[in-house]
């Protein structure tokens, strides 16, 4: 099987120093990315850890297609124990990093302590050099990257930061790489925060491996830069208006499911201010959106459908430029546009105040400096909601988003099982349930019945691209036979290895306290329990959702 290679970089911020860790095992059984952060979280971070300690650890790890030329390939993984849900969260964002993490020939960077001044770190193949850049504090991530770019010549893809909100520890902060990438949620931008860590770069020479992988490579490729596919003008943003149409668009904080101003904030809206093409390292596919707004001079990347929702019709507003600026300043500060999209329309309900857009941006900026309401709402919507007099729409602390599994009920289940929370790509199951994707395998999207060996197989599908990395847009391209072909293994194989990392993940949140409970939904479902009992018995788990004996240890 193939699988990441090279050392773990061990690096402690507290007294400086740095050491590498043979990790052979672990990378060559658990392919790469996710799987192995997750199984060197396991082993390396205790399972009582307070997420904002000097004694919790991030891993970044990519996998072995990084060392490919093939399209969907631009992705790297970052995991930790999350300050936003308390459990093990994992969480990938695409741009052009990945390339340069495998150039310093690591198969994993473990950050661990806390600096008493605020540092960059730069990694490169030959260790970690840690530079005291006092001057960055409070800085926008633009900032960040202008000053690496001036001291150390490199550019916005080989920069991992934190904006002002990381350094303030809002519990879903954003780590951000070049520039408008995010490893988004989670909060893990909170865990670099609490270590007094605005910036790692990544760099070096070390050849790329030769895995000799087949010529599906090409025909990825091919296929992706040839397919005529509305993403490519659209991104996600495409979904707006038909999640509208079959009532599954989160709309004034969760209390409808359909917008009436949905149009306004269209994929056909954000088609209208895309100037330019934009994709990830080696993706032919280029499914990005680079937008701008003539008027008023406003440029970001965006919105996708996740942020048009949060900021868009779960906020009430019907103006794309006003989530374009939304998305703009949380790319800036450093957060997490779905947890924090949801945390100001819970603050909007509160208020009834939906569809004020002065109020939202003003919000966001106080979110991000913890200043008036919201050093409240940075807490999470978990944490503040009973203030607000809002109800609690997360599942395991961590913020909806859309693909409302009121109407999706398969995704609703996912929504309550995944180890991260409510979180959409764990498992993607919406794309079963909406007839427009993979028309060949729709499901009714009404009721749990036979869905529950489906959705175990997609968590496990998703862990082994997660481990890859895969991209999850290369559905279709990326087929079952190609994804074995690639890796180099049988398919039931690979499948087995992504069980065993959502056990993990399941195990140590055990460990810190997780059970059937935490599988829970603000909203009611037909047959709920009774899918959950099926679920846990075809996982091996206990009806209590605790997996035998804890299999992942006390770290």
């Amino acid at each position: 099987m193939h699988h990441a290679r090279g050392p773990l970089l061990s690096v402690d911020v507290t007294d400086r120093t740095a050491e590498t860790v043979d990790a052979d095992d672990v990378l060559g059984a658990f392919v790469g990315g996710r799987g192995v952060g997750v199984k060197l979280a396991t082993d390396r971070v205790p399972t009582d850890v307070d997420p904002l300690s000097a004694e919790n650890r991030l891993f970044f790890t990519t996998g072995p297609l990084q060392h490919s030329q093939m399209s969907f390939t631009g992705r790297m993984n970052a995991t930790s124990v999350s300050p936003l849900t308390d459990g093990l969260c994992s969480s990938n964002a695409g741009g052009f990093m990945s390339r340069n993490f495998t150039a310093t020939g690591y198969g994993a960077v473990e950050i661990v302590g806390e600096s008493d001044e605020p540092l960059a770190l730069h990694v490169t193949d030959e260790g970690v050099e840690f530079e005291a850049v006092p001057e960055l504090a409070g800085a926008l991530v633009s900032e960040v990257s202008a000053y690496v770019e001036e001291e150390r010549g490199l550019d916005e893809d080989a920069i991992a930061c934190i904006g002002p909100a990381g350094e303030n520890l809002v519990r879903f902060a954003s780590i951000m790489t070049t520039e408008n990438r995010a490893f988004g949620r989670g909060g893990l931008g909170a865990v670099l925060g609490s270590k007094n860590v605005k910036a790692i770069t990544f760099s070096g020479d070390a050849d790329p491996v030769d895995y000799g992988f087949p010529d599906v490579t090409g025909d990825v490729h091919r296929e992706a830069a040839t397919s005529d596919n509305i993403m490519k003008r659209q991104g996600t943003s495409s979904m707006t208006e038909f999640g509208n149409q079959v009532e599954a668009l989160p709309t004034r904080y969760f209390s409808e499911r359909s917008f009436e101003g949905a149009e306004g904030i269209s994929g056909d809206r954000v088609e209208e201010k895309k100037y330019k093409r934009g994709t990830c390292s080696a993706c032919a596919f280029a499914c990005k959106l680079p937008t701008r707004d003539e008027a008023s001079g406003l440029e970001t990347e965006g919105p996708e459908y996740e942020t048009v929702m949060a900021f868009g019709s779960n906020a009430g507003v019907d103006d794309i430029v006003s989530v374009m600026k939304s998305n703009e300043r949380c790319d800036e500060l450093g957060l997490d546009t779905i947890s924090a999209g949801d945390a100001v329309s819970a603050y909007l309900a509160s208020e009834d105040a939906f569809g004020d857009s002065e109020l939202i941006h003003e919000t966001v900026e106080k979110i991000a400096r913890r200043e008036g309401i919201g050093d409240t709402l940075a807490e999470g919507v978990t944490r503040c909601h009973e203030e607000l007099g809002v109800e609690d729409w997360t599942v395991k602390g961590l913020e909806f988003a859309a693909h409302d599994g009121r109407a999706l009920n398969g995704q609703g289940l996912s929504f309550a099982v995944a180890n991260r929370g409510a979180d959409h790509m764990y498992s993607t199951f919406y794309a079963l349930e909406y007839p427009l994707v993979d028309r060949d395998q729709a499901m009714d999207p009404e009721g749990l019945d036979g869905k529950v060996e489906r959705l175990i197989d997609r968590e496990n599908h998703h862990a082994v691209l997660d481990s890859g990395v895969v991209c999850k847009f290369s559905r279709g391209f990326v087929t079952d036979e190609r994804l074995a072909a690639l890796l180099d293994a049988p398919f039931d194989e690979l499948m087995d290895v992504g069980a065993r990392i959502v056990e993990l993940e399941r195990a140590f949140n055990n460990a810190r306290g997780f059970d059937r409970g935490d599988d829970a939904l603000p909203y009611e479902l037909p047959g709920f329990e009774e899918a959950l009992d099926e679920y846990y018995a075809a996982r091996g788990w206990g009806e209590d959702g605790v997996v035998p004996g804890r299999a992942g240890g006390d770290g």
